[in-house]
């Protein structure tokens, strides 16, 4: 009989967290935590207004799945009691953890990796005046990649300030759903005369059609348009990318599927998240192994980390301690 507990934390982030919707001061996340005995199993989601989710919400779904969690359901049998998003992904982060420390190995050999790379991430500069994000990308031009966050107006003198102050590193444009078909013809030649190599989610999820049969001068990446398998047809005739975050999937199990399933038709891969502590980052790195982009920046957002936390030797992430997860 597995006992069942699950939290809301608070986690102060650094600044604040700025992109075309919306800031946020601190991160809102749920915690779950599976006890079996001598073994405990721990998984961290972050609920998505945009999704229709809230702390609330995700807890009451976790709470609805607890007899079923308590007598002994697995990972797969979870795939059916809930539907994709945080409580899942907590929920069935938290059985992976479980599992690897009942069988004594790590939770990638469940996986089926015999060991995992260090991933180097992109760096998040939140939307702000253009010069404002000059001075950001200024201090972090030691990276290798950053990405940006833009919005509706201004997004080329945002991106220009960026590349004169950060000449080196490669750049990923996120708009966050805030750009019209016609920006976007218009910018993606400017864009890649900027050197940017990626434009995530540029019109919003379900009114991207367009994007079908457009030969875009910078690749393009599903991110709010893509949550489960049950999208990917449709966002491969749309994109060239799509980012696999483990709180739209609702956990590893079904991330891994989508993955294999994206790179079976040709995607490319961008392994994202929510910001949150390494908690949450750590089955992501498994997704992270081979992508094509790396945005696990999360616990570099926050004003601190959990401890024993993922260790970043600059934008480099090793893997998961056993302590932290897995």
């Amino acid at each position: 009989m597995f006992r069942l507990t699950a939290r809301e934390e608070r986690w102060p982030i650094a600044g604040a967290f700025i992109i075309a919707r919306g800031s946020k001061t601190e991160a809102h996340v749920i915690v779950v935590e599976i006890v079996d005995g001598p073994y405990v199993g721990r998984g961290e989601a972050t609920p998505y207004p945009r999704y229709g989710e809230s702390v609330a919400s995700s807890l009451s779904g976790i709470e609805s799945v607890r007899d079923a969690m308590e007598a002994g359901a697995d990972r797969l049998a979870l795939q059916a009691l809930l539907p994709p998003g945080a409580a899942r992904n907590a929920l069935d982060c938290a059985l992976w953890d479980l599992e690897a420390k009942r069988a004594g190995v790590r939770a990638w050999t469940l996986a089926g990796r015999s060991s995992l790379d260090p991933v180097e991430t992109c760096y998040t500069l939140s939307l702000a005046p253009a010069e404002e994000m000059a001075d950001a990308a200024r201090a972090s031009a030691h990276r290798p990649m950053l990405k940006l966050k833009i919005g509706a107006a201004d997004h080329l003198d945002r991106v220009a300030a960026v590349r004169e102050a950060a000449p080196k590193a490669r750049l990923v444009v996120d708009a966050n759903e805030a750009l019209s078909f016609e920006d976007l013809k218009r910018i993606a030649p400017e864009f890649a005369r900027l050197g940017v190599m990626l434009i995530e989610q540029p019109l919003k999820a379900g009114e991207d059609e367009a994007l079908e049969g457009f030969d875009s001068a910078v690749a393009l990446c599903a991110d709010e348009s893509l949550h489960t398998r049950a999208e990917l047809a449709v966002c491969a005739r749309r994109y060239q990318c799509v980012n696999i975050k483990l709180d739209k999937t609702g956990g590893l199990t079904e991330a891994l599927a989508l993955h294999a399933a994206a790179k079976d038709l040709g995607l490319g891969i961008m392994a994202g998240c929510m910001v949150a502590t390494s908690l949450a980052m750590a089955p992501a790195i498994i997704i992270a192994q081979g992508a094509e982009v790396v945005d696990l920046d999360g616990p570099l957002l926050l004003a601190r980390d959990r401890d024993p936390g993922l260790t970043f030797v600059g934008s480099i992430i090793e893997p998961p301690p056993a302590a932290l997860w897995g």
